[in-house]
């Protein structure tokens, strides 16, 4: 049953708690430096070092249209998303407002599936991290990359927050960096003025099939990988449980970080795709490699690589955190084993964290197993699945948005952070949302991801619907 606005769900403990015990109060050790850089780590990594590549060789030059696509609507639901994080913070975020929004069922579903899309992203961190390394040391075993990578970053979450908040914060600063000298480099290579270049013209752009050789069904289907590329940003709002200053933070970090990565991903896509045809090869393997390489300058590209390796790592560094707080307030809130609840002295969820950590150990072994054809398959694997969580988090702002300012009115206060245009902007960005579904649905590739993510929600409603009934029977015995 929907829970009544005073009975709001929370997964925050009441009470003071001895540490380590199942309620334990999480840390509040985060700035909103570390949040705006948290955002950018864990958007910025498969998604546009890798991932780019495939799409571009999914929807030739016209990927760029797909990323323009995903970047207004993730814009869109992150500030409602923000909206509702500043008006109550929690680490589980859009699970928890999906909850009071719709019902119990749906903060569990939304949560369990976020829980799982971000599982299969770590599983591409890490597959992406091996590839390169073993690439560099070709006697070393993927699988050991990958294993030493698990381990280094498990004791580094169980740290502490501010530890993980202060390396997520130069990790990410490392790739930003490396990103905006890409773009310089890009646009001197584009307009000639790097020595021995010619101004590279449309030829790229244009040719080769045209603008868009796969056509509308194209689109849709880069789409997938577009929409996994932008996916991580949303864990500013589960880290703003953990800020000192949640509402002012949550609020500076979204205004920042949306527009950066929008530059970020369709200026160095765009770069991409002038400089080098799009069905080259070599964009698949690497595409800023490929393009450095096109410049001339071979020592940058072996940097890059080494950038790209920083990338990765810092994404899974804030993909571990992401689980293992969706699963610390799911917990929380009676939807996942009590165990997940325990909080080191350090203000950690230790399970939640080793329970992450164990999933990439599953990771590791689908290394070993499928070291080649597992990149693929993970990164086409969550895009539908960060739809459901969009539309949901769109429903929930609809739902919550009235009784949110009524209660900062009550207080003799406004929202400190409101979504634009609303509610009228919110039903289009779920109208933009349904078209993306229909897109989809036209290409026999997208249609088939679009199932399996429908199957994998209805799995995880079946699942609420058992626990759901044994929690009845239980009250009435």
């Amino acid at each position: 049953m929907p829970r009544t606005p005073a009975a709001a769900p929370t997964d925050e403990p009441t009470g003071t708690v001895a540490p380590g015990g199942p309620g334990a109060a999480l840390g509040h050790g985060l700035r909103t430096r570390h949040l705006t850089m948290m955002g950018l780590g864990s958007a910025i990594g498969a998604g546009l070092f890798l991932g780019s590549g495939v799409g571009i060789a999914t929807a030739g030059p016209a990927v760029l249209v797909s990323y323009a696509i995903a970047g207004v609507l993730v814009v869109l639901v992150m500030r409602m998303l923000a909206e509702m994080a500043a008006a109550r913070p929690a680490s589980g975020s859009f699970s928890v407002y999906a909850e009071e929004a719709l019902g119990r069922w749906a903060g569990f579903t939304l949560g369990w599936v976020y829980w799982f899309t971000l599982i299969m992203v770590l599983g591409a961190e890490i597959t992406g991290v091996a590839q390169i390394v073993t690439g560099w040391a070709p006697g070393v075993p993927q699988w050991v990359v990958a294993l030493v990578v698990v381990v280094v970053f498990a004791v580094v979450n169980l740290s502490g927050v501010r530890k993980f908040g202060e390396l997520e914060f130069w990790f990410a600063l490392i790739k930003v960096v490396a990103i905006v000298a890409f773009l310089v480099v890009g646009v001197l290579l584009v307009l000639g003025l790097l020595p021995g270049t010619d101004p590279v013209g449309t030829s790229n752009l244009l040719g080769h099939g045209g603008f868009a050789p796969a056509g509308v069904g194209g689109i849709a289907a880069g789409l997938l990988v577009v929409v996994f590329a932008f996916g991580g940003i949303e864990i500013v709002a589960i880290a703003a449980a953990e800020a000192q200053d949640p509402q002012r933070a949550v609020g500076r970090a979204t205004r920042t970080i949306l527009w950066r990565i929008l530059a970020f991903y369709i200026g160095s896509v765009a770069i991409m795709v002038l400089v080098l045809p799009w069905d080259a090869p070599v964009l698949q393997q690497g595409p800023f490699v490929a393009v450095l390489e096109v410049a001339g300058l071979p020592g940058a590209a072996r940097l890059m690589e080494v950038v790209v390796v920083i990338a990765l790592l810092s994404a899974f560094n804030a993909n571990v955190y992401g689980t293992s707080r969706m699963a610390y307030s799911l917990a929380g809130r009676g939807d996942g084993p009590a165990v997940l609840r325990r909080v080191s002295g350090r203000g950690v969820p230790w399970v939640a964290v080793l329970v992450s950590v164990a999933c990439g150990v599953v990771a590791v072994g689908l290394n070993a197993a499928l070291p080649d054809a597992l990149l693929g398959i993970l990164l086409n694997a969550v895009g539908a699945a960060l739809l459901v969580v969009w539309v949901l988090v769109a429903v929930a702002q609809l739902r919550l948005r009235p009784r949110l300012q009524a209660e900062a009115a009550a207080r003799g206060e406004r929202m400190s952070l409101r979504m634009w245009g609303y509610p009228w902007l919110t039903w289009l960005t779920l109208a933009a949302l349904a078209g993306v579904v229909v897109l989809m649905l036209a290409d026999p590739a997208a249609r088939g991801q679009l199932l399996s993510t429908a199957a994998l929600v209805a799995v995880v409603v079946g699942i609420y619907g058992v626990t759901a009934l044994v929690r009845r029977r239980r009250a009435v015995v």
